[in-house]
C-alpha cells in the first residue's frame, strides 16, 4: 500500500507565536483562527507548542466580562510564554509518512505536531487533518 508524505497534509498557512509574545496574544490568535495549537518559535525553529488547554489550565477558566467578548487577562501577565508551553516537543519531516504521525498521536496523545523541513518549521499535522485525510479516502 502507498504511504501518503506528511506535507500532503499539514497546514501550511502557519498561525504561529514568536518566544517573546505575550500569552494575550495567544488567547487572542486561538479565538480568532479557531485553533487549539500554536508552534512557539524562535526565528524559524521550533522551540515549543502551546495549546488552548495550556492557557485554561493557568486561568482555571475562559474568564469574559458580561457580554462575553472581553477577555480578563490579568492572570496572563503573570507568566511568560515560556513558562507556559511544552518544550520537549516532538515533531515530523515534512516527508515523513502519515503513518510515523499516526504512532505519535495515540503513543504521545498528542493532537497535533509541528513539521519541520531542514530543521525549520513548515508546517503543523494535527488529528483533525489525519481524520479529513482518511475521511476522504473512504467516500
Amino acid at each position: 500500500m502507498k504511504t501518503t508524505a506528511i506535507k500532503k497534509l499539514m497546514t501550511k498557512n502557519l498561525v504561529k507565536l514568536n518566544i517573546s509574545d505575550e500569552l494575550t496574544k495567544a488567547e487572542s490568535l486561538f479565538k480568532k483562527h479557531n485553533i487549539r495549537h500554536l508552534p512557539v518559535v524562535n526565528g524559524d525553529h521550533i522551540v515549543g507548542m502551546l495549546s488552548y488547554n495550556d492557557l485554561l489550565r493557568i486561568s482555571y477558566a475562559d474568564a469574559t466580562d458580561d457580554v462575553g467578548d472581553v477577555i480578563e487577562t490579568t492572570v496572563y501577565n503573570m507568566f511568560t510564554l515560556e513558562q507556559v508551553m511544552s518544550k520537549q516537543v516532538a515533531y515530523v519531516n515534512a516527508n515523513d509518512p502519515i503513518e510515523l504521525a499516526a504512532d505519535l498521536f495515540i503513543s504521545e496523545k498528542f493532537h497535533a505536531l509541528p513539521v519541520v523541513d531542514q530543521d525549520k518549521l513548515v508546517g503543523i499535522l494535527t488529528t483533525t487533518d489525519m481524520i479529513r485525510h482518511y475521511n476522504s479516502r473512504c467516500k
